[in-house]
């Protein structure tokens, strides 16, 4: 015990004269018994103490701090043989004068010593200062940067220029000075600069004006490298203290970097002054020089703005082929046509670099859009969480400002992605945005567009309804949503109600109200088509043709509106009626597409087939490419020349298929790659594996003509099914519609070969579509003709009832299973069937012609009733229904 109390003495000795040492000596009156040597000891300390707060406070701009410091110092008599005091006081009062007049300074506004009180009385200390004296050469320096600061806020250009040119710059860039000599260095650089930009709008001499110009470029880049450098080794100060600090606990808390003016003028100047000037090219590789340097805590604003900056001149000024690789050099030809032979970082070389990440197996954007594209999406994940979400009326000033800071990085994500069809990713960004922009139209109208685009239906309208609460007298955003319903939901009601809204606007709706017209129309029309009872039929119908009529009174001009009048017309067979409307809308718009595959329909219900055909070649010569045009053309081909002449062209189709869509061959380039497969480079030969050539099946005898041995057919069908195999695999990598294009094609072959008696060619077509697509209605239907062309009658009979378990409704369907009916001797049941058929599809004359075969059989007098109808249809049917021309917005 006594061993312990003479240790505890001990330690409270010790630790009183550790804390007689650390104290600073705030009094003059000197204790007699104690010596001079520990009193040196203990200033020297509490000097070096304050000088090492003062440099931190300093590098931080923490300048509130300072005042303390100041009486500290002079409490302890420290620097009172110079002006040191008075110089920290001065540079604190400029500041705080400078960051409450951040506008001002924006908008080169100069402040006066009478408005500004802080500013007058820095001005003072400083005028002190330099008159007397007293600094040193290091704090000199200082002096002459802070007037140099005066003179430019106060507009006097001249004087702030030959303050900097009297500021020794080697004395900043030594590498034992501390952090705040960085920031002083990139501040006498942009002052310098700007000032020298100031005078230049006053100078006479061209070349004088040049020279002036490029002093200023090179001290524009001098101050952001040196800017740059501040802000990382600020960072390190803050993230790597001195271990004695760190384990005493004394580390302050990282402080969130409010850069002042003349910091954000030194990050920005440089590529500023370079885009303005027109130099893109040295303006976009100064803004990737900038971006390779190691983030630093207070660079995460710079680099955001950076980065929107070169995504917008990359997609405003660089085009596909004039792209050069971000670790490259501007290419010679830009720097050419900008009046230089190198890059200016190049002339102008840096004199303190800051720390740049390794381009070492790093990722680089293939093209301009992909480089683009990235930046922003690293924008807007800082932009989203810096977003302001709180609805206090004392931030509303900064929850505007964040939100134009967002939505000018989603418009730049809209255009970029929009040049790639990347709209689901569009709508996930906006989708992202929805959490600060309660009520902001602009971003709620995008999302809908976006959605709108990547047939996101329901989302979309929901979207769409919002915009129109926000903005109840714009009648665009319900005819959007009817848009939306009619072409991807088939929401016929909905799309009805939406126009309707637009349609009691009256006047108010402006050129919208024809719009609304013409989709209340295509609603009745669709809803027509889509009516099983024959009186909701002839309602909708007359309904669609009322309100036709009136859209194209009040917009006679409109050829959409005039074609979907005729198209209306040819619906309820009134094809010569359709002719007027359609020559007005062909005479407005010549070669719209579906004004001219819908004349050679109207042509075809006329047995014009050859003007039809001839028709449909000038479509084709528009549209080469168009599959439905391409389909109407075989079933032309085989009303004109017969089944064998019609299969060259699904051959065509088949080609046109595999070179437009075939993934077996874009698998082969590299899918991280966002250049569409038509843009990117041919890969060689060798390189690339055989790609499976889609080609129509041909099972004859070369010499003969007549059918190969089942043996042959058989081998060759197999080989046939393997290859197709290997395609269908792939099936899932593209958008469905390419997949039911290829069906199509597949059974449109299928079904010629039937009508040319080939049936083991048919059944490899049927085989391939049944491998796309096995449970479709159309498959099966084409399996069950085939069926019961080869006398397998039950199994076709079975087939058929598939296809209707599946699509009820359908038209050759029911025709199809009706005529098997009554030919097995299932006559009334085939009569209920074709019944059936008629009710639903009243202008079928296959439908009206095979229930008057089935009540010839019964021996029933409304047959020839039945025969004369058919024959009516008959002459008014065109080669392909009428409801294969699109109806929509």
């Amino acid at each position: 015990m006594p061993s312990f109390q003479k240790e505890n003495d001990a330690a409270k000795s010790f630790l009183r004269r550790i804390e007689s040492a650390v104290t600073p000596i705030v009094s003059g009156e000197y204790s007699h018994h104690r010596d001079r040597a520990p009193m040196a000891s203990r200033v020297s300390f509490s000097q070096l103490r304050l000088e090492a707060e003062l440099e931190r406070y300093r590098a931080e701009c923490q300048w509130e701090k300072l005042p303390a410091i100041i009486d500290q110092m002079q409490a302890a008599r420290i620097h009172e043989d110079d002006d040191y005091g008075t110089l920290l006081l001065a540079e604190a009062l400029l500041e705080e004068c400078l960051q409450e007049n951040m506008e001002a300074l924006r908008r080169c506004t100069p402040l006066t010593d009478n408005a500004q009180s802080r500013l007058s009385r820095a001005k003072n200390h400083l005028n002190t200062i330099l008159s007397r004296g007293r600094l040193t050469p290091r704090y000199l320096n200082e002096a002459l940067l802070l007037m140099a600061k005066v003179h430019y806020v106060e507009g006097r250009y001249r004087d702030a220029q030959g303050m900097c040119a009297r500021v020794g710059l080697e004395e900043l860039t030594q590498d034992d000075q501390p952090t705040y000599h960085l920031r002083l260095l990139a501040e006498a650089f942009v002052i310098k600069g700007l000032s020298l930009d100031h005078q230049a709008l006053s100078s006479v001499s061209r070349v004088r004006l040049i020279e002036r110009e490029e002093e200023s470029l090179s001290c524009y880049l001098r101050a952001c490298d040196a800017a740059l450098s501040y802000l990382q080794e600020l960072d390190k100060t803050v993230t790597t203290p001195h271990t004695k600090t760190a384990k005493a606990g004394l580390l302050p808390a990282p402080v969130d970097m409010d850069l002042g003016y003349f910091l954000q003028a030194a990050l920005q100047s440089g590529y500023l002054c370079l885009l303005q000037r027109g130099h893109l090219a040295q303006g976009a590789h100064q803004l990737r020089r900038v971006l390779r340097v190691v983030e630093s805590r207070g660079s995460r604003s710079f680099r955001k703005s950076a980065a929107r900056k070169l995504a917008e001149v990359l997609l405003s000024s660089v085009s596909e082929d004039s792209y050069w690789p971000p670790l490259g050099p501007p290419p010679s030809a830009w720097l050419h046509r900008e009046g230089a032979a190198t890059s200016k970082d190049a002339i102008y070389p840096t004199v303190k670099p800051p720390q740049r990440y390794s381009t070492d197996s790093c990722f680089c954007p293939q093209d301009v859009v992909e480089e683009a594209v990235l930046l922003l999406l690293i924008t807007e994940s800082m932009a989203s969480g810096d977003a302001v979400i709180s609805r206090l009326p004392d931030q509303a000033e900064a929850r505007q400002a964040s939100l134009q800071d967002a939505t000018s990085v989603y418009d730049l994500l809209t255009i970029g992605m929009a040049r790639r069809g990347q709209y689901a990713m569009l709508s996930e960004c906006l989708e992202r945005a929805m959490k600060f922009s309660f009520s902001e139209f602009h971003l709620w109208h995008q999302l809908g567009l976006s959605l709108m685009a990547a047939r996101k239906g329901v989302g979309a309208v929901s979207v769409f309804k919002e915009c129109a609460r926000m903005r109840p007298q714009d009648p665009s955003l319900p005819l959007l949503a009817a848009k939306v319903c009619i072409g991807q939901l088939q929401w016929f009601k909905e799309a009805e109600a939406l126009s309707q809204s637009v349609v009691s606007m009256g006047e108010e709706a402006g050129e919208f109200l024809p719009k609304a017209y013409l989709a209340l129309g295509l609603c009745y029309s669709l809803q027509a088509s889509d009516a099983s009872l024959k009186a909701d039929r002839n309602e909708f119908n007359k309904k669609a043709l009322r309100v036709l009529n009136k859209a194209h009174s009040l917009d006679p001009q409109d050829a959409n509106i005039a074609m979907y009048l005729a198209l209306q017309l040819a619906l309820v067979r009134q094809v010569s009626a359709a002719m007027e409307p359609l020559q007005e809308a062909l005479s407005l718009y010549a070669d719209d597409l579906n004004s001219l595959h819908l004349l050679s329909l109207l042509l075809s219900a006329q047995k014009h087939h050859r003007h039809a055909l001839d028709t449909l070649g000038l479509a084709l010569s528009q549209h080469p490419d168009n599959f439905n045009l391409l389909f109407t053309k075989v079933k032309l081909e085989e009303a004109l020349f017969g089944p064998a002449a019609a299969l060259q062209t699904c051959e065509e189709m088949l080609q046109c298929w595999q070179s437009r869509y075939d993934v077996s061959r874009s698998s082969e380039t590299d899918d991280s790659s966002s250049i569409p497969v038509a843009e990117r480079p041919e890969v060689s030969p060798g390189a690339r594996k055989t790609s499976n050539h889609l080609t129509l099946p041909d099972f004859r005898d070369a010499s003969t003509g007549s059918r190969s041995p089942s043996s042959l057919a058989a081998s060759r069908l197999e080989a046939a099914l393997s290859e197709v195999s290997d395609i269908s695999s792939t099936r899932r990598q593209g958008p469905t519609y390419i997949w039911t294009t290829l069906e199509h094609i597949w059974l449109q072959a299928g079904e010629l070969f039937m009508a040319d008696g080939r049936l083991k060619e048919a059944q490899y077509c049927i085989a391939e579509a049944s491998l796309l697509f096995p449970n479709s209605y159309s498959v099966l239907l084409q399996r069950g003709h085939l069926a019961e062309l080869q006398g397998q009658l039950d199994e076709a009979k079975g087939l058929y009832d598939e296809a209707l378990a599946i699509h009820p409704t359908g038209e050759r369907i029911l025709v199809h299973m009706g005529q098997l009916l009554v030919k097995t001797g299932c006559v009334h049941l085939g009569e209920k069937v074709l019944r059936d058929a008629v009710q639903i599809h009243s202008t079928s004359h296959e439908a009206w012609s095979g229930l008057g075969k089935a009540l010839q059989s019964l021996g029933s007098s409304q047959a020839p009733d039945c025969f004369l109808t058919a024959l009516e249809l008959e002459a008014s049917c065109p080669i392909r229904p009428f409801t294969i021309i699109p109806r929509e917005l």
